[in-house]
């Protein structure tokens, strides 16, 4: 039975969600870090909040761990690449918080329209300062959208619902989609001097930090409020500052921060501005919808293998799953056998997906692949650190998906070319669900991938398989079954020899002396 640790503050629904799918489920909210360390061993999953720091060196004592649930969008708190190295899945839930975010921005551009927090300050300490709160009004103004994903998106459907104007600069969002939902796609430059309300909604990357820096603060409308409830560091807190002090800018309402918990701060203590404690996912209905989203994610992922909303992996649907597991076995297969024939660097791997698994999910199966085909020279790989280890090495992968064409209803082909050879292997999934080898360096043939395997590369003459046998039977090695292939006759052959044991470095030398041999190598599987 799979073991889940709670380590923070989650609904008592998602408890009830792991104990019905029949997982076991401590609950522990507010663990020590020492403690922690000491029983993570013992779990095959972790659902955590923002509290928990999945590090590095709490992944290395993660021995059972395949597993890591955020109830939320944000992962800062996870190691993602120590993870992937162990391949352990890190899901969050990107969905759950969507409205409840959508609307704080919502309401922060309201409050800053009509200046409702001094204004109640001041109320409430006996003053009626009636003439001095002049705000003004949504209606018929421009909303400008940095980032239009799945909050931002509702933001401008809700802003749109006040009779806005929306301009939205985001590189990833299609004109299909921006017609769909009624906005108008700009560039950043032509966003920035047209909108009364900017309002920031992308992810913090490395092309997003401080995307509102001093010279776009320049360029915004004089007079224009700035929202940020997506994430500390899109904008220069400090030039947002000084465009407040100089009234450049009209007001600003944050609710993230570079540095949080944010107790001090440039941005405190200005009259214009608006703070909130990174409460955008923090109302009852998101927490409830997050902690059961990824108390159900991480049950079907531990029961079933089903990958939903994996920052470090494909998804793979709980229905696919079935269907896909022999595919992504015998992906991972063909991946091994050319990997394991190649003796430099690897250039390109060529993935040809064919009839019925063209259809299916190939992003998974090409992980597969890329893992099966670096494992014999990095040990450590896995299906999710795969494709990062490839590309870390330049490794060009491409993949091709065609109906069927040939006898096959359905097969993989791969291509592994290195500076000096290229290697090309492909299988199928018989209707019976079993694994079989079908082609190697063009040659037609029909084989089983065992643990332990002989191939071998000859010139096709008389007499060359009796001999084979007679020095595998000599080194006293047992042969299990024997797969043949030619191009022609007299010209190319090749032998897959399924073995009871691992054939000894000196019975594969032993091959490769032989007359006739071309190439000869043990294969594992």
């Amino acid at each position: 039975m799979p073991k889940v640790l709670i380590s923070d503050k989650l609904s008592p629904a998602a408890v009830d969600i792991f104990k019905s799918r029949g997982i076991d489920v401590d609950f522990k909210p507010g663990v020590s870090k020492d403690e922690l360390l000491e029983i993570i061993g013992d779990y095959d999953g972790l659902a955590i909040r923002s509290a928990t720091k999945v590090t590095a060196k709490l992944i290395e004592r993660a021995e059972n761990l395949k597993v890591v649930g955020r109830a939320g969008i944000g992962v800062d708190n996870v190691e993602i690449p120590a993870a992937s190295a162990r391949g352990i899945v890190v899901m969050n839930t990107p969905f759950g918080n969507s409205v409840t975010t959508a609307e704080h921005a919502i309401a922060m551009m309201l409050a800053l329209a009509r200046d409702i927090p001094v204004a109640n300050a001041s109320t409430q300490a006996g003053k009626w300062e009636k003439s001095r709160f002049m705000g003004v009004e949504v209606t018929g103004k421009t909303l400008g959208l940095i980032g239009c994903g799945n909050i931002g998106s509702i933001v401008a459907n809700r802003a749109q619902g006040l009779k806005m104007r929306v301009v939205v600069f985001d590189p990833f969002l299609s004109d299909e989609r921006a017609a769909e939902l009624g906005v108008e796609k700009v560039e950043l430059e032509d966003l920035l001097p047209r909108a009364d309300f900017v309002t920031l909604h992308t992810p913090l990357t490395d092309q997003t930090r401080n995307i509102i820096s001093a010279d776009a603060v320049t360029k915004m409308k004089k007079g224009a409020r700035l929202i940020n409830c997506a994430r500390g560091g899109l904008a220069d807190e400090h030039a947002v500052r000084a465009a407040l002090d100089s009234g450049h800018l009209a007001g600003a309402a944050f609710d993230v921060f570079i540095e949080e918990p944010a107790k001090e701060n440039v941005l405190f203590g200005s009259e214009k501005f608006i703070a909130t404690p990174h409460l955008g996912a923090a109302t009852s209905e998101a927490q409830e919808k997050v902690a059961l989203q990824v108390a159900e994610q991480m049950a079907d992922y531990l029961l079933t293998g089903a990958v939903t909303n994996a920052v470090n992996m494909p998804s793979i649907s709980a229905e696919e799953a079935p269907k896909l597991k022999p595919f992504v076995e015998l992906a991972e297969k063909l991946g091994l056998f050319a990997g394991q024939l190649v003796r430099s660097a690897v250039d390109e791997i060529i993935i040809e997906y064919e009839g019925e698994v063209a259809e299916m999910n190939t992003k998974a199966l090409t992980a597969a692949v890329i893992a099966g085909v670096l494992k014999p020279a990095l040990s450590e790989v896995n299906m999710i650190s795969a494709p990062v280890y490839a590309k870390q090495r330049g490794i060009k992968v491409s993949e091709t998906r065609r109906a069927q064409q040939g006898i096959y209803e359905t097969y993989m082909r791969l291509t592994v070319k290195t500076g000096k050879s290229t290697r090309d292997v492909a299988g199928t999934i018989n209707a019976d669900g079993q694994m079989r080898l079908i082609q190697v360096k063009g040659i037609n043939m029909d084989a089983h991938l065992s643990p332990h395997m002989i191939y071998t590369v000859n010139e096709d003459k008389p007499g060359f398989i009796g001999k084979l046998g007679t020095l595998l039977g000599e080194e006293g090695v047992n042969i299990a079954s024997f797969h043949l292939g030619r191009d022609k006759a007299g010209g190319e052959a090749i032998a897959l020899i399924e073995v009871d044991v691992k054939a000894a470095p000196d019975v594969v030398e032993k091959l490769k002396a032989m007359e006739l041999v071309t190439y000869a190598s043990a294969l594992e599987f």
